[in-house]
This record gives C-alpha cells, structure tokens and sequence, in this order.
C-alpha cells in the first residue's frame, strides 16, 4: 500500500512539474496609433490569469505556449494572441467607436456622441516643462486659443474658445477638475503628471447643460486612477530644463554709438550735459566707455527641477493612485522664481455585484511665488524689463553704491542702477495653499435606473507678502529726510472657497435590441465664499525690521500723518441652483437625436433677471453603417452632426465667482444692481459719503445661440481621420456702459446695461494622416496632424447713436478694431511725419477728431492652430507640434521707445536712428531728430503684423526593451530631450509675438531646454 501510494505520489509531482514548466513569462508593450497605452488589460482567455499595463504599456504575465492572450482597453478593439514559444508580444490595439468621450455630465461612446469634442490624453501633457498645463495645452485642441500673459513662472494665459464671446465679462471656458469646478485662471499649483486626459466641448450641445457658465465652452479634466487586478507599480519621473530669454531684432546701440550721438545732439554723458561742464567728450573718452549688456545683468539662464512619484495599484474590486511632485524654477528674469509641492491621492472601487460605485479624489498643493510687480509699466525704478533694454550702456554695474547716492543728482540715465537697488532692497513673496477634491458615488437601484451624487470643492488660501527697505532710493525719493524710515510693507490673505453638489437619476433601456434611451434629471447646487484682508504701512524702522513678521513696521505717530496704515477686507458669497435634464435616443447605432433643458437661479442677478432657462438640441447620422457605405474601400467611418441651442455668461463683470479676486478690489458683482454709497475723505479732508453706484436692476447675463455643424470621418483603412465643424454664435445682451451726464454726482460717468451683439462665426478643423505605415513590428513609423481654427469676431446692433463704441469697435466691425489716424511715412522735404487724413490725402497735422479711421485690424487670431509630425523607429521616437496664428495686429510700443529722439541722453536706441532724415538722406522710414511732430499725434506708425509660426515643443526619446528592464527588476525605463518653444518665425521684432497685449516691456516666455528620465518598478 505504502509503495502504491509513493507512486501516485510520484506522478502527481510529475505532472505539476510539467505544467510548472510548461508556464513561461511573456512579457511586452501594448500601444495604439499614438504610443503606448496605459492601464490596458492583459488576460489569459478563459482564465482567471490577468495583468495591467504600466504607463508606458509594458505588461508582464504568466502563460502557458497553448495560452490566448487578450489584450483589452476602453476605447479599443480588443486583441487576441496565442503565446506559442513566444516569451515577448507587442500589440497595437485600434481606437474602437465604442470609445468613451465626455459630453457634459456624462459620457458616451465616440460613435454615439452628438457633440464637437476634443480629448487630449496624458501623452502629450506630461514630461513637458511647464508649469501651467494650459500652456502645454495651446495648439492640441482646436478652436481653443492659449498665449501666455507672461514669462513668469506659473504665469497666467489668455484662454479663448472659438473667437471672444464677450466684450466686458469672462470669456475663458468653465473648467471641471474630476466634476470639481475650478478657478480658470489658476493652475500654477496642481501637477501635469497627474493628469490622464483633457476634453475640450466645443459646442452648444454640449455646454447647454452647464446653463449660465457654459457660454465660453467646457474644459473637464480628469486625472489618473490604478487599474483593477494591478500589482503595486511605481512610477519615479524627473525632468532637469534650463531657461533662456528668447531674441529680439531691435538692434540696439553700443555705447560708442549711443556717445557718438548724444555729442551730436548735445545731450546727455556724451554731450557733456550729465558732467555740469558741458564739455562733450572726446573721440578716445568714448572710444573707452564701457559696453554693458544690462540683459545678462537683469535676466539669466534659469534652472527647473521637477520630482514626481507615483504609485497605483489595484485588486479585485479597488484601485488606487498616489503621486507626490515637486516643482522648482527660476525665472528668467531675476528676482521670479515659482516652488511647488503636490499631493495627490485618488481611491476608486465597487462592490462585488456592481451595483455601488465610488471615487473619492483629492489634491493638496502647495506653492511659493516669486514675482516682480509692475513688470509692463514705465516705471524705470519698478520694470526690470524696462531696464535690461531701455538702460544706456556706458553705465556699469560697478557705479552702483547705494540708493542714496541716486538721489542727487537724479539722472533718467540712472535707470538700470535705480532697479539694482530695488532688487537688492525690496522683496515679494505669494503663497498658495490650493486643495481640490471630489466624491462620485452611484447604485444602481435596478438594471435601468442609476442614483448618483458628486460632490466637489475648489478651497485656495492666498498670503501675499512684500516690502521695500527704508534705506532704498525708492524710499528715500519718496519719503525724503522729513520721513527717514521710509520703506513699506504690505500683507494680505484671500481665502476661497467654492462648493458644487450635483444628484441625479439616470434612466438607460434598450428596446428591441435597436432603440436606446438614455435620459437623466439633476438637481445642482453651488456656493462660492471668499474672506480676504489687507493692509499696507508705510514706515519701516531698519533697526527690528525682518521680511514679513512686522517687528519693524513705525505706529501712527500724531505728528506725521504719513505712517497711517491702509487696511482693507472683504467678505462675499455667491451662488447658483440648478434643476435641469437630458434624453438621448439612439436608434441602431445609426441615428441619434439628444436634447437638454436647464434653469439656473444665479445670485448675482435680482427679480425677475435671477432666473434663466437654457436648451439645446443635436442630432446626427452615421452614414457608414447605411448600405451604401458598408462596402466602400475608402470610407471607414462618416458621421454627420448638427446642433442648436443657448447658453450663457453669469460673470457678466468680472472673470470669477465673486467680482474679485485681487486684494485692490473691495466690490461685489450684486452692488451693481443696487444703490450703493461710499465713505472716505471729502472736502475738507474731512470723513465723507459719496456716491459709489447707480444700481441697475434690469441687468442680466449674457446669452448665446450657437448653430453647430460637423463631420467626423476616417477613411482608407483609418490612415486619414479628422473632424471638420462650423459654427455661428451670437452674444446677445452683451454687458457694456451707457454715458452718464456728470451732474449726477458720481466721479464715474458710465452705467453697466445690457446692449449689443457680438458674432462669432468660423470652422474648426482636426486631421491626423499616417504617412507611413510600419509594415512590421518595430518599424518605422511617420504621423502628421493638423489642428486648426479660423474665427471671424463682428460686432453689431450697439446703443450709441454713432455706431461706434471706442475700444470696443463699430457697427458691423472687428471687435476691438483699432481706430486711429493712418501714418504715411517722412516727408522727404523736411524730415516731418506725414499722415493721411480721413479721405486719404497726405497731411503733416491731421486732426484726430476727424481723422482717425477704423483699420479692420486687431489683437485677436482669425486663423490659428498647430500641425505636428511624430516617428517612431525601434524604439526611439521623435515628437513636434508647430503653432501657428495669422491676422493678428499689435502695437510695437517698445520698438517705439528706441525709436524716440527725445530719449537721446536718457535712454537706449535701435539702430534705426542713425539712418534718420537729413538734408544728405531725404529717402527714409525714420523721420528727422529734430521733426515737428513726431511724438504730436498718436498713429498706427507702431502698428506691426504679430503673425507667427513657432516651434512650440519638439522631443526625442528613447524606450528601453522591458525585456532587457526585467532581470535587473526594472519594468520600463524612457529617457527623452525636449525644447519648448524653440525658435519663432514671425515679422514682429520684439520677444514674443505671442503675447496677447499692446503692453510693452512685458515678461518675456522663455525658450525652455529639458533632460528627463522615467523609471518604472
């Protein structure tokens, strides 16, 4: 028996050796059209055997040779591969039409959705250097227009969603971070890493549904989450990037030039003025001035490290995801910095039978911002931009001693010493602790009917810090012996808050196996709260004074008004509730047709304005699946879409939740409904009441109509896919002023009304071509898309009897159309500026009452986008994206500045001035240094084409084999070279076309260079 029994034994073990055996691990790396795909599943058919891919779709499981592999991911067509004696498959998985897109509160399928959307995924977000997403986000979506404002660190961008929807209140899209909706003008604080994808919703049908925000389009971001069945994965990310200041073509004078014409001119050093002697210098005097390139003085080459690591995992019925990041830069410009630290965890899961759902999101963040103020003015002891191009060479760095030596005698020439004290006696710092977070639950009461809830929060706490010492020239000039301590000091705190709940039923049913209804009802509720306090001191004693803690701040002193603190607050609140629903019909997966109705009760409005209803309606056909397209060797897929409806503007004033955000701002949006009154010094000096507003109790928001038009195709085998919209949207009841008569008592002549129409109309385009194909696996592959948008702005039925708004445009016209006289060149007789007159005739005096014309130029794109082309070969890849914009116009008011003679002796020059008008040089574009009227009449003399092509980001990389990774425990590893605005092609001569303002000495953007490593375990 006991023999017996050692035999059964022995083949047994036999028998799971050879299964033990049999099993090998396959590795390898799933990926679609675009690069590799993250979170995808990986399973044995049939089994219970399962794996996930990591972020850069590498997989590792365990099969027998018989074994199926299925490789599946949402949005895909599954795939399946039999192991064989195969130890590595690599599969490209084809996007499905039953891929998931984001329509508003809910999602869809690509081939059912009835909207112009745009997603954006994690690969062409993350390992970029910035530190604004939305900058990473210009030129990949098309209709949407990001320029940054700013080469500041973290810097706010101008956002623009097919064309400007409003003249005076917000015309940014609402944006929705994991259904949290958040401030659109700050995102310095949350991390790009986290990011999985980006929707853009483009059109009425789509935003309809978010009522009186949807008006400027709908941004909703989700981040990432781990995948079901996934074992612990860590992700360490690390990008190194040096930024520069990109170049100009102003060509600026040396200071043996600049000399050489101030003892023409005798002016300024080189005129001898400066010495007291009048003696102008000598040939060899200037012969020995020093050169200074007050550029590298005031700007540098700046560092950025940027740390992330993540972690996810995921069983059976939970998921999980945490990130931690940091964030490092200098700016350009000294004295800009940006620190920031993130926290992000994100648990999702259900239960067993399906029927509850949750996720809970979180970020905390926080951020410390360095940055210069008044960069864009004309202060020459504020504007370090100024000085780094305005500041005359001869002067060095070695003159500077201390700010009291500035003061006499007190030169403009001094410029670039002035702003080297301030950078050595003043300091700013911004603080930002920013948390955003979100709760989905769902149960699904039966097969039909889902219960969910969402609940989100924005909370942001500001604390800006900053002073200037007492012994500053600043402080000094302005303060004088009579008030020896000077300097100030400044603080203040703004804390928001903002609160979305959202319940809904949702009701889906199939009958007949070919009509689908999907129809929901919500009930939404938003509160907005801001609390903020302030308060600026002048008077700083140097003895006990220390940055921000206030030990040296000088008490009010009864013989000296002059260190009377300024103190201020605010406490405001908002809301906004909402009942609203939506149905969609489906019919066979041919036609299908969706409707939403909305009503919104906005606290910033009254009586009878408080409530608004909002609609939309859209419907489309898929042509490829009729008959007569089933067969076609060209058309893979062609769907038809169209759209009507109406949303609206609440921020009808001011870009926010509350009318304010800035600490200078102490008034609600609600007070222009009222009569309001406020106190401060009046005649006398004595305490005073005053009017401070006419309330208007017939203001309303803004409301837009929306026609929406589109085609979403692919065709020969998928090799060319796109979609091509066109739109019309009117504004109407815009927010604007009225004149008041001044005998109404108030130092502000204007009251707010509802009046005028604005007209958006154009086409959206979005194509991606293979070129080639890789005819086997590893083999070279090229890709070229373009995304792209042309916008036509008019604005039309305005109040003023005219026909005109100055600033804002004419009847029938361009918004923001510049109306000014013509300049016509130099007058070859005399030197003198020549115009034209309003019928076009040559004039050196126009009038500018009767003069000035409208030019059919603005600021703002008629035709912008990107195109990209990306190849991948083995396992390197190559990735560029262009960005492109015509039809913009700006006024070069910097290249105005150095063409100034009245600045010979003070300032810097181009170049340009030495080919001036003279008796010997009559044939020129530069008017005589001795012209009548050459500052006389403001001209579009500076109005310059900012047309431009830029290199916006270009990378190089290289992914390891995850089988080579796997012996030494590494799942993948990418090495990759990135540029980020490289290089630009534009007619503008100033450093950044891109700006979107006739602001001068403005904060360059940088040319940004990165190193980055991606490790997975």
């Amino acid at each position: 028996m006991k023999t017996k029994f050692k035999g059964i034994l022995t083949l047994l073990l036999a028998l799971v050796a050879q299964v033990a055996f049999a099993q090998q691990t396959v590795t390898g790396t799933v990926t679609d059209a675009d690069g590799p795909i993250g979170g995808a599943t990986v399973s044995v058919k049939g089994g219970t055997t399962f794996a996930s891919t990591d972020f850069d779709g590498n997989y590792s499981i365990q099969a027998n040779p018989e074994d199926i592999l299925v490789f599946s991911y949402v949005g895909y067509d599954s795939k399946e591969e039999l192991v064989g004696n195969k130890t590595v498959i690599n599969v490209t998985l084809a996007a499905s039409l039953d891929e998931v897109v984001v329509v508003g509160y809910r999602t869809t399928t690509q081939e059912k959705s009835n909207v112009a959307s745009s997603i954006v995924t994690n690969k062409t977000i993350e390992n970029r250097p910035n530190a604004n997403v939305l900058q990473t986000l210009a030129g990949q979506v098309p209709g949407l227009d990001i320029r940054a404002n700013t080469g500041q660190p973290g810097g706010d961008s101008t956002i623009n969603l097919r064309g400007i929807g409003s003249i005076n209140g917000n015309n940014e899209p609402l944006f929705v971070i994991d259904g949290a909706f958040v401030d659109e003008d700050n995102f310095r604080s949350l991390n790009p890493q986290d990011i999985k994808s980006i929707s853009t919703l483009r059109d009425v049908a789509a935003t309809a549904i978010y009522g009186n925000r949807g008006a400027n389009g709908v941004i909703v971001i989700e981040t990432k989450t781990g995948a079901y069945g996934q074992d612990l994965e860590i992700r360490v990310n690390s990008i190194t990037t040096f930024n520069r200041l990109q170049d100009n073509d102003y060509d600026l004078l040396n200071s043996q030039e600049l000399l050489t014409l101030e003892r023409e001119r005798g002016a300024g050093f080189g005129g001898g003025v400066y010495q007291g002697t009048g003696v102008p210098l000598t040939d060899a005097e200037i012969a020995a001035a020093p050169n200074t390139n007050w550029r590298d003085v005031f700007f540098r080459v700046g560092s950025t490290l940027n740390n992330n690591v993540s972690l996810s995992s995921g069983g059976k019925n939970s998921r999980q995801f945490t990130s931690l990041g940091f964030y490092d830069q200098e700016g350009i410009l000294k004295d800009s910095d940006l620190k920031r630290f993130n926290f992000r965890t994100n648990v999702s899961g259900k239960t067993e039978n399906d029927k509850f759902n949750y996720a809970l999101n979180l970020t905390a963040n926080y951020s410390e911002s360095n940055e210069p103020n008044q960069i864009g003015g004309t202060g020459i002891n504020r504007n370090y931009v100024l000085g780094a191009y305005q500041s005359v060479p001869w002067i060095s760095p070695d003159d500077y001693t201390t700010g009291a030596d500035l003061l006499s005698p007190l030169l403009f020439a001094n410029t670039p010493l002035f702003l080297l004290d301030r950078l050595n006696t003043y300091r700013r710092k911004e603080e930002e602790i920013k948390l955003v977070g979100s709760m989905n639950l769902s149960y699904k009461l039966t097969d039909d009917f889902t219960l969910r809830t969402i609940t989100g929060f924005d909370y942001q706490n500001e604390i800006l810090t900053r002073a200037e010492q007492s012994d500053s020239f600043n402080a000094l000039l302005f303060g004088g012996a009579a008030n020896p301590v000077a300097g100030f000091s400044q603080q203040s705190t703004v804390r928001e808050f903002a609160f979305n709940q959202n319940t809904s039923l949702n009701y889906n049913h199939t009958f007949a196996d070919k009509h689908t209804v999907d129809a929901s009802v919500f009930v939404e509720y938003n509160k907005y709260h801001l609390r903020g306090f302030r308060f600026f001191n002048e008077g700083l004693d140097p003895r006990t004074y220390a940055f921000g803690d206030g030990s040296g701040i000088v008490q009010d002193q009864p013989t000296n008004d002059f260190y009377v603190a300024t103190p201020g607050a605010d406490v405001n609140n908002s809301g906004l509730f909402s009942y609203f629903g939506s149905v969609d019909y489906d019919y066979d997966g041919k036609y299908g047709f969706t409707g939403t109705l909305r009503r919104d009760a906005s606290s910033r409005f009254v009586g009878e304005n408080k409530w608004g209803t909002f609609y939309s309606v859209a419907g489309r056909w898929n042509m490829h699946k009729e008959k007569f397209l089933e067969e076609s060797e060209v058309i893979d897929v062609l769907k038809l879409r169209a759209s009507y409806g109406t949303a609206a503007n609440q921020y009808v004033s001011l870009a926010n939740n509350f009318g304010i955000f800035s600490p200078s701002v102490n008034f609600l949006d609600l007070g222009l409904f009222r009569d309001t009154f406020a106190t401060g010094a009046s005649y006398a000096g004595l305490q005073g009441v005053s009017v401070n507003n006419f309330g208007i109790g017939g203001l309303s928001w803004e409301t837009t109509r929306e026609y929406n038009v589109g085609v979403d195709f692919e065709m020969f085998t998928s090799r060319l896919r796109g979609s091509i919209d066109f739109y019309y949207r009117d504004t109407e009841d815009l927010f604007t002023s009225t004149q008041l008569s001044g005998i109404a008592g108030t130092g502000s002549f204007s009251q707010a009304g509802n009046f005028g129409l604005l007209t958006n109309r154009g086409f959206d385009a979005s194509l991606t071509y293979d070129i080639i194909r890789p005819t086997e696996e590893d083999g070279f592959k090229l890709t070229a898309g373009v995304v792209a948008n042309l916008n036509d702005s008019v604005i039309r039925d305005l109040l003023p009897e005219e026909g005109f708004v100055l600033g804002q445009g004419r009847e029938g016209g361009r918004l923001y159309e510049y109306f000014t006289i013509r300049y016509a060149g130099v007058n070859p007789a005399n030197g003198n500026v020549l115009f034209l007159d309003a019928n076009g005739d040559l004039t050196e005096t126009p009038n500018p009452d009767t003069d000035r014309v409208w030019l059919n130029k603005n600021l703002v794109p008629e035709f912008q986008g990107s195109f990209t082309l990306n190849a991948d070969y083995k396992r390197f890849y190559v990735q560029t994206q262009w960005n492109f914009a015509t039809g913009v116009d700006r006024f070069d008011n910097d290249l105005a500045g150095f063409q100034d003679p009245t600045n010979i002796g003070q300032f810097n020059l181009t170049r340009d001035i030495l080919r001036s008008w003279t008796p010997d040089n009559r044939i020129t574009d530069m008017p005589s240094l001795d012209a009548t009227n050459i500052n006389t009449f403001a001209s579009d003399r500076y109005l310059r084409s900012a047309d431009y092509l830029n290199l916006r980001f270009v990378q190089l990389g290289y992914n390891f084999d995850p089988a080579v990774l796997e012996k030494v425990g590494i799942s993948n590893l990418n090495v990759f070279v990135n540029a980020e605005n490289l290089f630009t092609l534009s007619e503008w001569r100033g450093f950044d076309p891109m700006t979107p303002s006739n602001v001068s000495r403005q904060y360059p953007t940088p040319v940004q260079m990165s190193v980055g490593i991606e490790l997975g375990f």
